[in-house]
């Protein structure tokens, strides 16, 4: 099952450590807290490997594998002691804090929202801890300094009262460098007959009139990491270009694009640009000429010339006036003689 991050956490601590096009394989935990919500469980907690989910607990029923990994899990149950572990733990420490937190910015109505996301990448240097609040960074923690990164006023209190915990810096460090790339490289062995399966796009060039700029669009992409660009003569351009976000589809695939400003190039020249698509774990770019026999547009056709149909109208209805007065005359005419032959 694939997830989206961006789903749990909203600031921009979190976008900063999400993995790029570079970034080979990454194992993240989330857990959230959100007491009084509605129909869902107060407390839920996932396991992601590359943007596939591998198990989730919540506050309502014990950690369970997804289909695909329940062999691991029975093979390896350690780890889901371990998981059930930190999930429990989590679960009733984030109960806490967040009637803490409420105290302290005097929050007395609303469902409130604590959420961490912890994990760690393939390079045995890349962890993360972060925790938000509210949909927004609440705490980090700071893997080279070992110290923890308090991003609001709000936050300051319980940065106080973790530093206060020192033992914790050094079991969070062995975490994130030794522990979570252990697991993930054990994940990656069982799971790489159905992890970072790349699909491919669909790419069309659109344009809404013959003045804007020319969309390279690509959709149905998996997984994010992906990188467009414009060429002309075969080299990347940086100017006159504008490149939007990557979004999700309805299906779990992705899509995104960049614009061309075609303002300025002649007709003879549009052969000279392309648009490249990369995706990660693909070799080969996709690459698509800039064509006006390509290009898709959404104008509608051609109206149908006003005047003219004014025109044509006027000419119908005076013919049917003309016509209707002389059929009057010829009847109030026939209808005189008729009278007169009476007398």
């Amino acid at each position: 099952e694939r997830v989206d991050s961006f789903k749990f956490l909203g600031g921009s601590l979190l976008i900063q450590s999400l993995p790029n096009f570079t970034v080979k394989h990454s194992l993240k935990y989330f857990f959230t807290e959100s007491p009084g919500a509605q129909s869902i469980p107060e407390f839920v907690a996932v396991a992601i490997v590359d943007d596939v989910q591998i198990g989730d607990s919540n506050s309502v029923r014990e950690a369970t594998p997804k289909k695909d990994w329940i062999k691991f899990f029975e093979d390896h149950p350690q780890h889901l002691e371990w998981y059930s572990l930190q999930s429990n733990e989590s679960h009733h420490f984030f109960k806490a804090t967040i009637e803490t937190l409420r105290q302290r910015l005097n929050q007395t109505e609303g469902v409130h929202i604590l959420q961490r996301m912890k994990g760690c990448e393939w390079d045995d240097e890349t962890g993360y801890d972060q925790y938000g609040y509210d949909r927004e960074d609440f705490l980090a923690y700071d893997l080279q300094t070992l110290t923890w990164i308090a991003p609001k006023p709000h936050a300051v209190l319980t940065k106080m009262r973790f530093d206060a915990h020192e033992h914790q810096f050094e079991s969070n460090k062995n975490f994130l460098v030794y522990q979570c790339p252990d697991f993930l490289k054990e994940y990656l062995r069982y799971g790489k007959r159905f992890l970072q399966t790349a699909v491919l796009p669909s790419v069309s060039l659109l344009q809404k009139t013959p003045s804007s700029p020319v969309s390279c669009h690509a959709t149905g992409f998996y997984p994010d990491r992906a990188v467009m660009f414009w060429r002309k003569d075969g080299v990347q351009l940086h100017e006159g270009v504008d490149l939007g976000e990557i979004l999700l589809n309805n299906d779990g695939t992705f899509q995104m694009s960049i614009d061309l400003n075609v303002s300025s190039v002649t007709p003879e020249d549009w052969q000279r640009y392309d648009c490249v698509f990369q995706l990660s774990g693909v070799n080969e770019d996709m690459i698509t000429k800039l064509d006006k026999t390509v290009v898709k547009t959404n104008r509608a056709e051609k109206p149908v010339d006003t005047v003219t149909f004014i025109s044509a109208a006027v000419v119908v209805l005076t013919v049917t006036i003309i016509t209707a007065l002389a059929f009057v005359a010829y009847k109030k005419k026939k209808g005189e003689k008729s009278e007169c032959g009476k007398y």
